[in-house]
């Protein structure tokens, strides 16, 4: 788990990478209301600037339109250099156009802004705090060096010296809050999508298993009649036909092609039926099953069940699903992970709740913590004595997210807390005084007895293709 949270987490930075398209549409829209706002500034309100310079600014930047337009192919999706540089330029052109016409007295300098924005969204970190420095440079030097704005008249535009400093000051202020709160929104939708792109293929994983498990059951199950006959009568031939050692030698033939057909069932693909039978089971055969492949890494896993309140005795069957197996096989493995020696799981059902909690001995949840769990991509700087105890473990959150993510869509609520303190006076290691995890289902959810979710009765289905 840990190698493909990895994997994952490099995907995360390629698919920051957006494409030549995208930038160059929003330089075009860029250059169309530079040019608009110098020719408006001109005619109507009969300014005088330096109408040349300035469109040689925007000169510049058609010309790298054309360029990238021209050079590189409609479809190309930049680096992380590339989107740096191309960043970059729209900043620097923009303040050469700002430098001409006012510098923060002209009111469109917040469009400083913009070249920051996209920066937090689709750079790393390190270009982000490059282009955000550059754009406070850039706004400390406009509040003093730029050329006036001029009416036909000869009369200086310029704002009172308070109300430039409050423009410099705010546009410092709304860069650095733009770039973090840019940044925080983009980083959380991506961490998202990855992490719902891993949970997708992980049920795509247990649903094949499933299928494949039913296949081979259903299979095993429907053969095993003709097969044991094909058995029993090449026996009796072999009896009969002592006398007759070529005849004997075709019935032990199909004797052994009849054992063969047994062995090669495993190896069926998807053709086959879905066996109704493994579409329920009981609640701790459910459970037993999820911890199955945590069973035997040298920590004792307890299965305690029982009715709770208005339950009845008999234990109820549910759905078996990829979704609670795999879910629950997450939780069951983070508690064996880092439990000091025993993990418990509990189950109880009442009349209208089926509830199962899973605890264990160890630490419990770091407290800063418990209000973030289940959110992906979660991790903390690990202390010495956590590297010596389990120097292999690099999670991220993504294992909980998953199982959260999976559970949660098979109607489940889950809630997560600590037996004790995890600060307090240490406990004799057998009690349940580490991480608690309560997974509660309404019953109408999951009971394969339900009327909405019975499990049909009769002959195997056909798999649909």
């Amino acid at each position: 788990m840990q190698q493909s949270e990895v994997n994952l987490r490099l995907g995360q930075q390629r698919g920051n990478w957006i494409r030549l398209r995208t930038l160059i549409l929003l330089r075009w829209v860029a250059i169309v209301g530079q040019v608009t706002a110098i020719t408006v500034a001109e005619r109507t309100y009969h300014l005088t600037l330096d109408v040349g310079l300035c469109f040689l600014a925007v000169g510049v930047a058609v010309i790298g339109n054309l360029v990238a337009m021209f050079v590189y192919p409609e479809n190309k999706r930049l680096t992380e250099a590339e989107n740096f540089l191309m960043v970059l330029f729209d900043l620097l052109q923009l303040s050469a156009l700002l430098f001409l016409t006012g510098g923060l007295n002209n009111p469109f300098s917040v469009l400083l802004l913009a070249p920051v924005t996209v920066a937090a969204n689709v750079l790393s970190l390190r270009s982000t705090m490059l282009v955000g420095g550059t754009a406070i440079v850039i706004v400390t030097l406009l509040a003093e060096f730029h050329l006036p704005l001029r009416t036909d008249t000869g009369v200086v535009l310029q704002v009172p010296a308070i109300f430039v400093f409050g423009t410099w000051l705010s546009l410092i202020i709304a860069t650095i809050f733009m770039a973090l709160y840019s940044r925080r929104v983009s980083s959380e939708m991506n961490s998202m999508a990855d992490a719902l792109t891993a949970t997708q293929m992980a049920l795509a994983r247990e649903q094949k298993l499933t299928d494949l498990g039913g296949v081979v059951a259903a299979a095993a199950h429907e053969l095993g009649t003709p097969l044991a006959t094909i058995k029993l009568t090449s026996a009796e031939l072999m009896e009969e036909l002592d006398d007759r050692p070529d005849l004997r030698e075709d019935a032990a033939l199909i004797r052994q092609q009849a054992d063969r057909c047994r062995d090669i069932l495993r190896d069926m693909g998807r053709a086959g039926k879905d066996d109704l039978h493994l579409r329920q089971a009981p609640l701790s055969a459910v459970l037993e099953e999820a911890a199955e492949p945590h069973m035997y890494r040298g920590k004792l896993i307890h299965f305690e069940d029982g009715p709770g309140e208005g339950g009845d005795l008999q234990q109820p069957s549910i759905l078996r699903m990829p979704e609670v197996i795999h879910g629950m096989r997450n939780l069951i493995q983070n508690a064996v992970d880092f439990a000091h020696g025993n993990v418990w799981v509990e189950s109880m059902w009442t009349a209208d709740r089926i509830t199962v909690r899973i605890l264990d001995d160890g630490d419990g949840f770091p407290a800063h913590l418990i209000g973030r769990i289940g959110d992906p991509f979660v991790r903390r700087r690990k202390t010495e004595t956590e590297r010596a105890a389990r120097p292999e473990y690099e999670g991220m959150g993504l294992g909980l997210f998953i199982a959260k993510t999976l559970l949660e869509r098979s109607g489940a609520e889950l809630s997560f807390a600590n037996g004790t303190d995890p600060y307090g006076s240490d406990l004799p290691p057998a009690e349940r005084r580490g991480a608690i995890i309560e997974v509660a289902w309404p019953r109408d959810k999951i009971d394969a007895r339900d009327s909405a979710n019975a499990v049909p009765i009769g002959a195997n289905r056909q798999f649909r293709a």
